[in-house]
C-alpha cells in the first residue's frame, strides 16, 4: 500500500470527477467503478485500486487518472466491442458448446486477457476428449464503427491414446486386475466411442483413490500411492501410464470396542450396531458402516453434534487392526446453507433430497458422508464431492456440493429362439434413470415372437409426498397363441411402494390387478369354474403382495462379492374371480474366487409355493409358470405341466444355479469381454386345476421331474451397453418341455 502525507491526502480532497473517452460506457459507468468520492479524502492506494476496478469491467484498454486542482480526471480507451464470434476449423465440438465456454460474446467489449482465457478453456475442452495436442490461435477484422470480428482459429489435431498402463510394486494383484479397478482404460477398436482411454489429471487422481478404496476393502489398511505419471509419446502420440504402490500388509479386524463420553448411552449397545467383527478382513467400508450406524443411534436419542471417531491400533505381529469407536459432543455448528454446482440436467432438489440435513440443522459429518454414498448410488453423476466452508459465523458451515451428470438413459434389444412354433423373439425397451432431471425412472417395452406380444410401460417417483418412498406403477398388456388349444390376451397394472428399513433392506408393497380373456372354447373340459371364462367373460385376478429385500452387492453392474436374495407373498381375493396364497424366496450370492484372475462365482436359488384359500381349485393363471431365465436351456413356459401341449402351471417350483466369470484369456481386459460356464436345475410340478376324467389322461408334467441345463456364456460390456449371449443344452429333460438354446440380450445407454 503506498502511503500519502497529511498535507498529500488534504490536497487530494477532490470537488467533482471529470471523465474522458467513455463514449459507449458512459461517465456514469466509470464513476460507479471508483472508490473515490467528492469531499472525502484518498490516497495512492484508492488510485491504484480505482483503476484495478476499472480494467476488471472489461470495458476499457487503458485507464489513467489525474488530479487537477480539486478535480479527478479520469481518462480512459474503450475497448472495441466484439461483433461477431466465430469457430473455424472445429469438428469435434460443435459451436454452440464452444460459445458456451468464452467469455467472448457478441455485443461484448473486446479484452486480450479474455480472449487468453478462453484459449485456456478451449484447450481444456479437448483435452477432455484425447486431443491435448490441439492448436488454437485467433484472428481480427474491424468492420468499422470500433467493432470488430474475432475468430478462434482450432487445429483440433489427432486423438491422444493411451498405449499402456503399468503398475509398479503390487504383488497381492495382478495389473490385469487392477486395471479393472480404474476408469482410465488402455486404447482399443471402441475408444473412439467410449472416450474411456483419454488421459486428464483429474482422471488420473480419480483412479488412484479408486486404487485406495480397492485395497482398503481387501485389508491393505497401509495402502499407498506412492506416485502416478503419464508419459507421452510425440512420435505416436500415445501416453503410458505407470501407477507406483506399496500394498503394505493384509490386516484383520482385531478387538473392536465403544467409547462415550456422552451420558446416557451404552457403549455395548453402540458396539452391537458395529459391521466390523473382529478375525474378518480388514474393509474401510465396515467402519464407513459402522460409524454410520452409531452416529444415526447416538443422534435419535439426543446428541445431534455428536461426532464418531474410529482409532484403529495395528498388531504387526498378528497382522491385526482392533478398532475403538470413540464418541464425544463434538463441535456445536449449524448448517448455514447447502450450495449444488456442476449439475446441468439434475435439478437441485434431486440432490439435496439425499440430505438428512437441511439450512439451520444442525452439522453433522457422518450425515454429509451418507449423502455422499447415496448420491453415488443413484447413479446420476460420475462425479460427486462434498467440501466445507466457513459460514458468515463461527458456528456456521455451508456445504459445497460438487457433481458431474452423466447419462442415464438407455435404449435395450434383445433376442432368442424358441422351438414349438415360436422361433425368434424380438424385445425392445426405452429407459430413463433421471426423467427431465428429476430423478424419476421409466421405461417402455415391447416383446414378441410369432405368437407372442407384449407391452409395459413403468414409472417410480423415488421421493413419495416429499418421503423416501418409492412409489410407482407398471402397466401391462400380452397376447399369446403359443399354446396348441387356446389363445389369450390379459391386460392390467400394479400400484406399488418401496420402503427403506435399513441400507441393506427394504420393503415393496403391491396392489396388482390383471384381466384375462380366452379365445377358444378347448377347455370347456376343464372344470366349471373356467367355463365362464371359456364363454367370453373376463377373469379378474386382483392380489395384494409384500416383498422384503436383502441386497448388500457391491456393484450392480459386475458383482463381486455380496448377496442379494427376497421374499414375497401374495393374497388373492380382494374381488377377482381368484382366491389364493402364495410364497416365494429368491437368493443369489457372489463371491472373488480369484481376486488375481478376477474370476467370480455365484450360487441361486429359488422356490415358490401356491395353495388355494377357499378350496376350490385353482385356476391355470394362479399357478407359476417358469421363464427361460429361470431355467436356460428352455423356452418362457416350456416346463411343468402340460395338458393336450399346453402348460397350465404348476404350484411348486425350485430352481438353482451355479455360475462362474472370467475375463476371456487372450484378450485385453479393458476391451469388456467375460466368459462364463453354468449349470442351471430346476422343476415345476403339481397341478390344482381340477380336470375331468376324459382329459386326466392327457395330463403331463405334474410329478417332481427334475430339469437340468448346462452352457456357456459370453459378456461383452461393450460401447453400447452390457451384452450376454448364453447357449444352453439341457441333459435332463421331459419330453413335452420346449426347448430354446440360444438366448442374447443388449442394453445400450444414450
Amino acid at each position: 500500500m503506498v502511503l500519502v502525507s497529511p498535507v498529500a491526502a488534504q490536497a487530494a480532497v477532490i470537488r467533482n470527477i471529470s471523465v474522458r473517452g467513455a463514449e459507449r460506457a458512459g461517465a456514469d459507468t466509470v464513476r460507479a467503478s471508483l472508490t473515490i468520492v467528492p469531499g472525502k479524502n484518498f490516497s495512492n492506494a484508492d488510485i491504484d485500486q480505482s483503476i484495478k476496478r476499472l480494467y476488471a469491467t472489461g470495458l476499457f484498454s487503458d485507464v489513467r487518472i489525474t488530479v487537477s486542482g480539486g478535480t479527478l480526471v479520469v481518462v480512459v480507451n474503450e475497448n472495441r466491442l466484439l461483433n461477431q464470434v466465430v469457430f473455424n476449423g472445429n469438428r469435434k465440438i460443435k459451436d454452440d458448446k464452444l460459445k458456451m465456454l468464452v467469455q467472448s460474446q457478441p455485443q461484448g467489449p473486446y479484452s486480450e486477457s479474455a480472449v487468453e482465457a478462453d484459449i485456456q478453456a478451449l484447450r481444456r475442452a479437448y483435452a477432455e476428449i484425447g486431443r491435448s495436442d490441439v492448436e488454437i490461435t485467433t484472428q481480427t477484422v474491424v468492420v468499422g464503427d470500433g467493432r470488430l470480428n474475432l475468430a478462434f482459429v482450432i487445429n483440433e489435431g489427432d486423438r491422444t491414446k493411451i498405449d499402456h498402463i503399468n503398475f509398479e510394486g503390487n504383488d497381492a494383484y495382478s495389473d490385469f486386475r487392477l486395471r479393472a479397478v480404474i476408469a482410465t482404460k488402455e486404447s482399443g477398436l471402441f475408444s473412439f466411442i467410449t472416450r474411456r482411454d483419454i488421459y486428464s489429471a483429474d482422471k488420473l487422481r480419480a483412479d488412484e483413490e479408486a486404487l485406495r478404496q480397492f485395497y482398503y476393502n481387501h485389508g491393505y489398511a497401509d495402502f499407498r500411492v506412492l506416485s502416478s505419471n503419464a508419459v507421452l509419446d510425440p512420435a505416436t502420440n500415445t501416453y503410458v501410464v505407470t501407477f507406483q504402490v506399496d500394498e503394505g500388509e493384509r490386516y484383520k479386524f482385531g478387538p473392536i470396542s465403544v467409547e462415550t463420553s456422552v451420558e446416557g448411552l451404552d457403549s455395548e449397545e453402540l458396539r452391537s450396531l458395529t459391521e466390523s467383527r473382529e478375525g474378518k478382513v480388514y474393509r474401510a467400508r465396515d467402519v464407513q458402516d459402522s460409524m454410520t450406524e452409531i452416529s444415526k443411534r447416538v443422534a435419535a436419542a439426543g446428541y445431534p453434534f455428536a461426532r464418531v471417531t474410529p482409532r484403529g491400533n495395528r498388531d504387526m505381529a498378528s497382522k491385526t487392526i482392533s478398532v475403538d469407536y470413540v464418541v464425544d459432543q463434538g463441535e456445536r455448528a449449524y448448517v448455514e446453507r447447502i450450495e449444488i454446482r456442476g449439475n446441468t440436467s439434475t435439478r437441485d432438489y434431486v440432490i439435496r433430497r439425499e440430505f438428512d440435513m437441511a439450512e439451520g440443522d444442525a452439522y453433522n459429518q457422518e450425515r454429509v458422508a451418507e449423502a455422499k454414498r447415496r448420491l453415488e448410488r443413484l447413479g446420476y453423476f460420475s462425479k460427486v464431492n462434498i467440501s466445507t466452508q466457513p459460514g458468515s459465523t463461527a458456528d456456521r458451515v455451508v456445504v459445497i456440493v460438487e457433481v458431474a451428470d452423466q447419462s442415464t438413459g438407455s435404449f435395450g434389444i434383445g433376442a432368442g429362439y424358441a422351438t414349438g412354433g415360436e422361433g425368434f423373439i424380438l424385445e425392445a425397451s426405452i429407459e430413463e434413470k433421471n426423467f427431465l432431471g428429476r430423478g424419476q425412472y421409466i421405461r417402455v417395452s415391447a416383446s414378441g415372437g410369432a405368437l407372442t406380444r407384449n407391452y409395459s410401460i413403468s414409472f417410480t417417483e423415488p421421493y413419495f409426498l416429499g418421503y423416501r418412498l418409492a412409489a410407482g406403477f407398471d402397466l401391462f398388456k400380452s397376447s399369446s397363441s403359443i399354446m396348441e388349444n387356446y389363445s389369450y390376451a390379459d391386460q392390467g397394472f400394479s400400484l406399488r411402494v418401496t420402503a427403506p428399513i435399513t441400507n441393506d433392506i427394504s420393503s415393496t408393497f403391491r396392489y396388482n390387478y390383471k384381466e384375462l380373456r380366452y379365445t377358444t372354447d378347448t377347455y370347456r373340459r376343464l372344470s366349471q369354474p373356467y367355463q365362464r371364462v371359456v364363454d367370453g367373460s373376463p377373469w379378474v385376478q386382483s392380489t395384494v403382495s409384500n416383498t422384503l429385500t436383502f441386497n448388500t452387492l457391491d456393484s450392480t453392474t459386475l458383482p463381486h462379492e455380496g448377496i442379494v436374495a427376497s421374499l414375497t407373498q401374495e393374497i388373492a381375493g380382494l374381488g377377482g374371480d381368484s382366491r389364493f396364497y402364495k410364497a416365494s424366496a429368491r437368493a443369489r450370492g457372489y463371491y472373488t474366487l480369484s481376486d488375481d484372475m478376477d474370476l467370480i462365482g455365484s450360487l441361486s436359488a429359488s422356490a415358490g409355493h401356491v395353495v388355494s384359500l377357499d378350496g376350490s381349485s385353482l385356476k391355470v393363471f394362479d399357478q407359476f409358470a417358469l421363464d427361460s431365465n429361470d431355467i436356460r436351456g428352455f423356452a418362457d413356459s416350456g416346463i411343468g405341466p402340460r395338458m393336450r401341449g399346453d402348460a397350465i402351471g404348476g404350484t411348486t417350483y425350485i430352481t438353482a444355479s451355479a455360475e462362474t466369470t472370467f475375463p476371456l484369456p487372450g484378450v485385453s481386459q479393458d476391451a469388456g469381454f467375460r466368459g462364463g460356464f453354468f449349470v442351471d436345475a430346476g422343476t415345476l410340478f403339481g397341478n390344482d386345476v381340477k380336470v375331468k376324467e376324459p382329459t386326466k389322461g392327457k395330463l403331463n408334467g405334474v410329478g417332481m421331474d427334475w430339469r437340468v441345463s448346462t452352457g456357456a456364456s459370453l459378456i461383452w460390456a461393450s460401447p453400447f451397453g452390457p451384452l450376454r449371449v448364453d447357449y444352453a443344452i439341457p441333459i435332463m429333460k421331459q419330453d413335452h418341455d420346449i426347448v430354446q438354446n440360444l438366448k442374447l440380450g443388449i442394453s445400450t445407454a444414450f
